[in-house]
């Protein structure tokens, strides 16, 4: 059903939630049978809840600080400086590209499609193939950007806050990411046809407090880092202190000073320029972090009853963690990567740091094998106005399929 989201116009989250309570009542109606003890089915419960708060409180800051800088015009700003600098196609075809590439460590890979794939869009009509190709290689840049960062991708962040990976050993994945982008990039951009498009005009300017909001979001991935490093803290601490700071800046921007009794009183602010933080909340992507509820009690109730042993002795013990891994970011292709990434962390194979770097390479760049694949590329088939589609994108899957293979060889290449 996750699988079938667009065609199905249901959401994610709703059959994942679904199957975390249907498994869990099972395992409860079987375990009264069986005469296990309340107490233990609670601790495996909460173990998982353990799990996914931190999960959940990391991101749910990260992306209200993008939410504030999309209020802010940060990227709107952005897209339109691109739009008006007069690039040639294949100019704009790798300037969006890197920039998709170079956003993704720090923004989501959604948010970092969106933008580029409405960059493509205004510059790009009544161009079909140069859409396609342009949104093919921003979701290909965009996976391979995240897969190098701690924060980049929801599947690296969880192979850091389970402690298998330190933050700084991330970045040795940088070059074969940088493979799997440019493989592909290089092929495709031999296609992209000649010319300028027409002028477009788009004027915005980052409003009020956007330059200082991004500066925060820095200094609170400083905290994440350095709660985690220096004090031996979860890095969600460090994220919800730097939260702290957003909150506390967005309430001093609507405060003029004070009153002749002394009293604190808002100032009147021009339309544009109010910035409710509690509506940025609102706007966060529930549907991925409830999504994310889901397949932490699902798979932790396979993983209660014993599922992910049985599949880590058959996966890793006889076909090996080099063969598993690259195997598990092939079917990231088709199953949402995150359901798979939790079930290898649960299944807690023995692996080295090069093995636990493997699959996140692997599961961060496997989706952009097809359009479904990722986050980046369901959301620019919805935005592309038939431009980009599962053929369009499936016609290119040789193409991204050397650059998962290149990239995989590079990684061995130099960090093995």
């Amino acid at each position: 059903m996750v699988m079938a989201e667009e065609q199905l116009h249901l959401r994610k989250s709703k059959p994942v939630m679904m199957a975390a309570g249907v498994i869990w009542a099972v395992i409860a109606f079987i375990a009264i049978q069986k005469g296990v003890p309340q107490e233990e089915l609670k601790r495996a419960v909460m173990h998982d809840l353990e799990e996914y708060a931190a999960m959940f409180l990391f991101l749910l800051v990260a992306m209200t600080y993008i939410n504030a800088m999309e209020d802010r015009q940060v990227f709107a700003t952005l897209r339109s400086w691109l739009i008006s600098k007069g690039f040639d196609y294949r100019g704009l075809f790798w300037i969006t590209g890197a920039m998709a590439f170079l956003i993704s460590p720090v923004a989501d890979n959604l948010t970092t499609a969106l933008l580029m794939g409405a960059v493509i869009m205004a510059v790009g009509a009544g161009h079909p193939e140069f859409i396609t190709l342009s949104m093919i290689n921003v979701v290909v840049a965009a996976n391979a950007g995240g897969a190098f960062s701690p924060f980049g991708d929801i599947t690296t962040l969880m192979v850091w806050q389970a402690g298998k990976v330190e933050f700084f050993n991330f970045f040795s994945l940088f070059v074969p990411s940088v493979v799997n982008w440019l493989v592909p990039a290089i092929i495709m951009s031999f296609f992209i046809e000649k010319g300028h498009p027409p002028g477009v005009q788009v004027d915005s300017t980052i409003l009020r407090g956007g330059i200082i909001i991004c500066c925060l979001f820095l200094v609170t991935i400083f905290l994440a880092v350095s709660f985690e490093k220096g004090l031996g803290l979860p890095p969600f601490m460090g994220m919800m202190t730097g939260f702290a700071l957003l909150m506390f800046y967005t309430y001093l921007m609507g405060i003029r000073g004070l009153t002749s009794n002394r009293r604190l009183t808002a100032r009147p602010r021009p339309k544009g320029e109010e910035i409710d933080i509690f509506q940025e909340v609102a706007h966060a992507e529930w549907d991925t972090l409830l999504f994310f509820f889901g397949v932490i009690f699902s798979v932790g109730g396979l993983r209660y009853l014993g599922y992910l042993d049985l599949a880590s002795e058959t996966m890793y013990a006889d076909l090996g963690a080099t063969w598993t891994n690259i195997i598990a970011g092939l079917v990231s292709a088709i199953v949402d990567n995150i359901p798979v990434m939790f079930a290898v962390i649960g299944m807690d194979p023995e692996m080295n740091a090069f093995q636990w770097l493997l699959i996140t390479l692997t599961a961060g760049v496997g989706g952009s094998l097809l359009s479904i694949g990722s986050a980046a590329g369901v959301a620019l088939m919805g935005t592309s106005k038939g431009s980009y589609t599962f053929m369009t994108h499936i016609r290119w899957s040789w193409a991204i399929a050397l650059g998962f293979v290149g990239s995989i060889w590079v990684h061995f290449l130099v960090n093995g």
